[in-house]
């Protein structure tokens, strides 16, 4: 069972566990035709559903639970429903049914201490915050603890934390920010040095697949509980990434920059505006994502390839071009025009 199979990332590990020679089934809100291509079964409902989630899980083998509620802004209690509640109902169908396997997508913001840099912090080391300034950091956090904490009786868990992913197939990222550097609305918050992680749809994957072998062979006992940073393991620069993903969208290079005091200053101001007016949609900066763009965040992957076995296959520079390929027969007729 794989949790939001319709999504990014959902879908391209849908993919990989059917060319495997796994029988997959999808639990998603919406219906996808893609995944009715690769024979993977769709199971239509809602995590918060205890029903819904519990009775999906009858007969499973494992389950990847990679759907969340994910952005910057909204109301606590979706982002608490989808994150939260679902996490409790996908353990809940693991105990009535006996799934043996269950992994679960966190998120390094789990880690995120504000303007505080980690610079190759490991998992021990970047203990998960104590304060959160968005729903979505705060209820994956809850959500990673529930995960680790239900380990053992039976269950063998692991969290993941993929940082920024990316890659062939992305409806979100990209197109938007494709769309916002080809109409100049698109800045850098400082000055574009801070160093972060990515991580490229396939190695993404990759570490969710070694997670599964890992949970069901040998290695079970010195990762199951835990939670591990994965990305590609080559922090860069995030004005380096940011110009490499719109170059390969084709889009023109962000040069214009906004010190961090001006983005978060703005972000306070539009958070109140949409919460007093009861705006719709998003603001356009918020607190949380001034400190996601201008603070240094990467992260040691050594614990995921040791315990894990975790390798990243494909690099940085290797994955832009098959972004570059992809999005010219693919994304750029999709999204722009």
């Amino acid at each position: 069972m794989v949790t939001g199979g319709g999504g990014f990332l959902g879908q391209a590990l849908c993919r990989a566990l059917v060319e495997r020679g796994h029988r997959v089934t999808s639990l998603s809100r919406s219906r996808y035709p893609a995944l009715d291509a690769m024979g993977v079964q769709q199971v239509a409902g809602d995590l918060a559903d205890f029903t819904t989630v519990v009775d999906a899980l009858a007969g499973r083998e494992a389950v990847f639970n990679v759907a969340a509620k994910a952005g910057a802004w909204g109301p606590l209690r979706e982002y608490f429903d989808a994150n939260v509640r679902g996490v409790r109902n996908i353990i809940a169908g693991c105990r009535i049914h006996g799934v043996p396997v269950l992994v679960h997508t966190s998120t390094p913001s789990v880690a995120h201490a504000g303007r505080q840099p980690c610079q190759g912090g490991s998992e021990f080391s970047t203990p998960i915050a104590s304060r959160f300034k968005a729903a979505y950091p705060a209820t994956k956090a809850v959500a990673e603890r529930i995960v680790c904490e239900e380990n053992g009786n039976g269950l063998a868990t692991v969290a993941l934390r993929p940082r920024l992913v990316w890659g062939p197939g992305d409806n979100h990222l990209l197109p938007r920010l494709a769309q916002r550097a080809q109409a100049g609305k698109l800045k850098l918050v400082g000055d574009g040095e801070n160093r972060i992680d990515t991580t490229y749809i396939e190695n993404a994957v990759e570490a969710h697949v070694c997670a599964l072998d890992t949970l069901c062979g040998k290695g079970a006992a010195r990762a199951a509980g835990k939670a591990y940073f994965i990305s590609n393991g080559e922090p860069r620069p995030i004005a380096v990434i940011i110009n490499g993903l719109l170059a390969a969208a084709g889009a023109p290079p962000v040069v214009e920059r906004l010190s961090f005091r001006s983005a978060y200053v703005i972000g306070a101001v539009l958070e109140r505006a949409h919460r007093w007016l009861k705006l719709s949609g998003e603001p356009l900066m918020t607190r949380f994502l001034a400190e996601q763009l201008a603070t240094p965040h990467w992260y040691d992957i050594g614990a995921a390839r040791r315990d894990l076995g975790y390798e990243p296959k494909v690099s940085i520079d290797e994955g832009l071009r098959n972004l570059a390929q992809w999005w010219r027969t693919h994304g750029n007729a999709r999204h722009t025009g």
